[in-house]
């Protein structure tokens, strides 16, 4: 076994890989850029090398940088983690060269598989079924759109060096494939550095399941069972289970000997995931349904815990001891499936618009009780990379952490996973929690009616949701105002248990020598301004009075290690919330879920300025890709006017009406700050 070795990555898998490596005995090196100095990564390894700036392409992709330091500091071993050099065949090569291992797969493995397109040969050859598709050299457009029109619509544009959902498009009807193509190549070349694609049938109602394998140098294949990754947004995973809903022993044994004989034709070594994309017939369900090979990552997945989860196997150990020459240490008949598992990827995202990548600081990353990094069922796990007062920037993939759950059953493990989201707090920038909370609720999932299109389609019940609602959210708020008074009053010895005293004129508790006292709380709830009244009845009970009820109000705090948590009583509603207060926004979380509100100071921007009209902003730190319009042109509302990049992905600014572009302020392969003007535009009346 090695004694030290370098992990080539960063965030959680740098720290899931120290993890085991620590309980091995084995010293671990971090590699970090200047946006990871203080990352968590860096202090959970032995030893940290500094290796270039923020941006991937000046650090993590620099591989001669890492193999320098891998040898300067004596690793014996690189693990790549995923993403990055995971799949570079030349790095793997590089290592090789430079008398390191390399924790993955040989470079011949990476090299066949790496490229959609020749891996579907490879794969037809071998007789696994293929969607059909085009997966030709031949890459000039007119080609491609000839081969799509060929195959039908709708058809899926891949990248063929792609993963991960980049450089990925469905495209409906041909006349939207020349721009959705454009788009997959752009995005292609700036992941992966090759701009090649592949054209696929799209399928309905598919299912995405992969199946977990193993190899090692002596020949020995396993499949340790299947995930099912079917919930999806902008073909990217949004939750994973395992074992796959509905499946049926005999389709896992069809899909596992599958993708086993798929990573013995490369002659594959350690861990991987063949996925499949699986064709439901009729309805929903896996009876009957037929499989096509998608692809084959030569990597360990992001979802991999899920299979650690049902197995009670740590895949980073199985990993170092089959890079370090060991057999695997199971055979196919000795592994087994306990239970289901699902993760949930908490993402710096914006779902109701679009899914936009959030950058900002951790202000608050509020967690349940869990255990971290943990193979076996142990209540909550959470696997993160960052932590509290720590900054998503946008250099790196939007992923915070990720929520595994254990269940003896399916409905078990969803039971529990909502529970733990419902106690994961953050504030200082979007998250997708909520969003996954209503997915994990919604009829489609619990029914496990599952396909890509899940999202579009419950579509009504998963954005623009607010379970909370305005009385609670103003109780929530109002209360914690009370509390933090009292708090305050404490502090400075005006408690009516003490002694001290306060100038009566600087109360701020609504107090009057005769009548009742109401105290008024200005509010901003969902864009709409709102007034919250508190009276104080005689005998001290209290009445609060917010969108056209007034109900009596109870409180009480119970001081934690981070915040009070406040038990109220609303009418006859009792809940708990807590509420963090970031600037003018206070964010209140109960177990029904988690909403906003501003609190406003009449007096602090009496008047306000007006918003201006005819820009158009960037709407997160990025580069300016492309421009479709220039001075003069008419737009209509809608329209596709310029592409900016962020965070790995593309994302597109339209026209927010009809109008005239008046001028461009930016070029293409700029950098923009949020809130830059990208343009100007004059709107047509």
């Amino acid at each position: 076994m090695f004694t030290k070795i370098l992990i080539a990555n960063r965030g959680e898998i740098a720290c899931r890989v120290a993890a085991t490596a620590a309980q091995l005995a084995i010293k671990t090196v971090a590699v970090y850029s200047e946006a990871d100095a203080q990352s968590r990564h860096v202090a959970a390894c032995d030893e940290a090398v500094f290796i270039g700036g923020s941006a991937p392409q000046d650090s993590y992709l620099r591989w001669e940088r890492i193999i320098e330091a891998a040898l300067a500091t004596g690793a014996q071993a690189v693990h790549p983690g995923y993403g990055f050099l995971s799949e570079n065949q030349d790095f793997a090569k590089a290592c090789a060269a430079a008398g390191l291992v390399f924790i993955g797969p040989p470079a011949s493995a990476i090299a066949a598989m790496g490229l959609k397109a020749e891996s579907k040969r490879l794969m037809e050859q071998a007789g696994v079924p293929l969607v059909p598709g085009y997966h030709g050299q031949e890459q000039d457009a007119g080609r491609l759109q000839r081969e799509a029109d060929a195959i039908g619509y709708p058809v899926l544009i891949k990248a063929s060096a792609g993963g991960g959902g980049k450089g990925m498009r469905a495209v409906d009807k041909p006349e939207d494939f020349a721009e959705a193509l454009a788009s997959c190549q752009r995005e292609a070349a700036n992941s992966f550095g090759n701009d090649a694609v592949l054209i696929e049938k799209y399928v309905q109602r598919p299912r995405h399941i992969e199946i977990q394998v193993f190899g090692d140098s002596h020949g020995n294949y396993v499949y340790l069972f299947e995930r099912d990754c079917s919930v999806q947004r902008r073909h990217q995973k949004v939750l994973e289970e395992a074992p796959a809903p509905g499946m049926t022993p005999a389709l896992r044994a069809q899909m596992g000997r599958a993708a086993v004989e798929a990573a013995r034709a490369v002659n594959y070594v350690g861990a991987g995931t063949v996925e499949f994309i699986v064709e439901q017939p009729g309805g929903y369900g896996l009876e009957g349904a037929k499989f096509y090979f998608m692809e084959m990552n030569t990597r360990l997945q992001v979802e991999h815990p899920v299979t650690e989860a049902i197995t009670g196997l740590d895949l980073v150990e199985w990993q170092l001891r089959v890079a370090a020459g060991e057999a695997l240490p199971l055979q196919q008949d000795q592994l087994q499936i306990h239970g289901h598992a699902i993760e949930a990827r908490i993402c710096a995202e914006n779902p109701d618009n679009n899914f936009l990548p959030a950058i900002g600081r951790l202000q608050v990353f509020g967690l349940p009780p869990h255990a971290a990094f943990a193979r076996a069922p142990q209540g909550v796990r959470v696997d993160s990379g960052v932590r509290p007062g720590d900054a998503i920037s946008p250099f790196y993939d939007s992923m915070v952490a990720k929520l595994i759950l254990h269940g003896a059953t399916r409905a078990e493990a969803l039971a529990r996973l909502d529970a733990a989201l419902a106690q994961t707090h953050i504030v200082g920038l979007a998250t997708n929690v909520q969003f996954l909370r209503h997915v994990v609720s919604s009829h489609s999932f619990t029914a496990a009616q599952l396909d890509t299109a899940l999202i579009p389609r419950e579509a009504a019940s998963l954005f623009g949701c607010d379970l909370v609602g305005l009385p609670v959210a103003a109780a929530a708020w109002v209360a914690h105002t009370l509390h933090a008074g009292e708090a305050e009053a404490a502090l400075y010895g005006a408690h009516p248990a003490s002694k001290g005293w306060r100038d009566p004129w600087a109360a701020r508790d609504g107090w009057k020598s005769h009548g009742p006292r109401v105290r008024s709380f200005a509010l901003e709830y969902a864009g709409a301004p709102h007034t919250a009244l508190l009276r104080t009845l005689p005998g001290g009970a209290l009445e609060l009075s917010v969108d056209g009820q007034t109900l009596a109000l109870e409180w009480s705090a119970h001081e934690t290690t981070q915040i009070a948590a406040l038990d109220i009583r609303l009418g006859g509603r009792r809940l708990r919330a807590n509420v963090y207060k970031n600037g003018v926004i206070a964010h209140v979380f109960t177990a029904q879920g988690a909403t906003q509100i501003i609190a406003v100071d009449p007096l602090a921007h009496a008047g306000g300025a007006q918003a201006e009209g005819g820009r158009l902003t960037a709407p997160m730190p990025g580069k300016v890709v492309s421009f479709s319009v220039k001075a003069g042109d008419k737009v209509h509302k809608g329209q596709a006017m310029a592409v900016m990049e962020a965070m790995k992905m593309e994302h597109t600014i339209c026209a927010p009406a009809d109008g005239t572009v008046d001028e461009l302020l930016y070029a293409p392969g700029d950098q923009v700050a949020e809130g830059s003007e990208l343009l100007r535009l004059s709107v047509r009346a």
